[in-house]
């Protein structure tokens, strides 16, 4: 793992959006799936996924749903129970709602809150299946009040047409019971424009890979999306105090996502930098998806040397990363000079695998530098809100020769005879029509 001084690191990450040729392709398939609909989906899912399915078995079956429990360790069970109470306490303390306010002349102002009808979950099943992701997006939908939640997944994940038990069982867990084989652009494209099987939604959300990516891209604004997620990030701003052996495990612990995540440590302490880089090499050697994380570190990793913590933190709020650890002797310290971070962990015991599995928070951040001007995941990602305006006969007249002045400013004259011919029916007259 490199070593350099901030001098020598290229802070800013280019966004990628695919080749041409993705590009071309998704579009292609996305046109399909509204032109053709299932027959579309099926075709694609036997081209990409090599599997052949009719129509009856798109949906997961309630027998399947049950039969995953009998596949996976009670243990397993356990864990993803207590990682759902956790994820639901957190995220019920996000839930708003509508408000009214009654003025002395009779005028009511507010905003009412409603859940969004239908939410299409993608599930990726890929290089890993995440059962985790089914919870960090079912639950914010369900604590939101959304009716109606229906998750979409590779059929390939299990083999055949099947699809991995973790990721039932999570489902099942999380009270998710509308659940599709079917993944990449065409169950993008499935989600948004409907099919004669799947029902369209009104917001997709989810990660998945460059192609998934790429249709959420391409469907946005006939439905809505969470985000277009890059690969995983993590930096650890870490002082002299920093035990090695646990920040090298915590950059490892995202490289492994992805040859294209991001681990980066940030240090004033050459000695600390030197230690680390010799325990990202002793402990890749030991780690399963050593190809994947060496290949991250090698080529989106570094080991960044400051002069200060003052410009280690301004390092920080350039690089706006995902997950953001700070392992200095007094984290809480820093807190206040963080501005760009989508999830801070504070101290050596907060790994990140906490938040990404447990802790309650949201683990879909923002990537590629966007925590500058974007949020995790929550409860208000699905919600709407409806202002709502009761003006009464005192308030109009007293401020109608007001709005009719900013309405003739700019040129908009029947907004302004809408206001001026309710003051002349009321006796309280106005400027005139023609009058300018």
């Amino acid at each position: 793992m490199k070593v350099v001084s901030s001098k020598d690191f290229k802070l800013e990450r280019e966004v990628e959006y695919g080749t041409p040729e993705q590009n071309q392709a998704v579009k292609e398939i996305v046109a399909a799936i509204k032109k053709e609909g299932d027959t579309a989906l099926l075709r694609y899912t036997e081209q990409f996924d090599r599997v052949a399915l009719t129509p009856n078995q798109l949906r997961v079956t309630p027998e399947e749903l049950q039969a995953a429990y009998g596949r996976v360790e009670q243990s397993f069970v356990s864990a993803i129970q207590a990682a759902a109470a956790n994820i639901r306490a957190f995220h019920a303390r996000q839930k708003r709602n509508s408000w009214m306010d009654l003025q002395p002349d009779g005028t009511i102002l507010g905003q009412i809150i409603r859940p969004l009808k239908r939410v299409g979950v993608y599930v990726p099943g890929g290089k890993a299946a995440y059962p985790s992701s089914v919870l960090m997006n079912v639950i914010p939908a369900q604590i939101a009040g959304v009716p109606e939640i229906v998750m979409v997944t590779p059929p390939s994940t299990g083999g055949k047409e099947g699809i991995d038990p973790y990721i039932l069982v999570a489902a099942a867990e999380a009270g998710v019971n509308e659940i599709y084989r079917v993944g990449g652009a065409q169950a993008v494209a499935a989600l948004a424009f409907g099919t004669e099987s799947i029902a369209p939604v009104d917001k997709i959300c989810g990660p998945g890979n460059i192609y998934v990516a790429l249709a959420k891209r391409e469907v946005y604004g006939a439905v809505d999306i969470d985000s277009i997620a890059g690969p995983s990030e993590i930096v650890v701003l870490a002082d002299e105090t920093a035990e090695p052996a646990y920040v090298a495990a915590d950059l490892l612990s995202q490289a492994e996502h992805d040859e294209m995540a991001s681990a980066i440590l940030v240090t004033p302490s050459q000695t600390l930098a030197d230690s680390v880089a010799a325990e990202v090499e002793r402990q890749l050697q030991e780690l399963p998806r050593q190809a994947i994380a060496r290949s991250s570190v090698e080529n989106y990793g570094a080991i960044i040397v400051v002069e200060s913590m003052e410009e280690g933190i301004s390092v920080v709020n350039r690089l706006a990363p995902e997950h953001l650890e700070i392992v200095v002797e007094d984290p809480m310290g820093l807190v206040g000079s963080i501005e760009n971070a989508g999830a801070i962990f504070l101290g050596a015991y907060s790994s990140e695998p906490v938040g990404d599995y447990f802790a309650g928070p949201n683990h879909i951040i923002p990537t590629n530098g966007t925590a500058r001007f974007s949020s995790p995941v929550d409860v208000d990602d699905f919600i709407k809100k409806s202002s709502l305006i009761y003006y009464s006969k005192e308030a109009l007249l007293r401020d109608g020769k007001t709005i009719i002045e900013l309405a003739r400013r700019e040129g908009l004259e029947g907004h302004a005879r809408a206001i001026e011919i309710r003051l002349k029916n009321e006796g309280k007259g106005g400027d005139g029509y023609g009058e300018q």
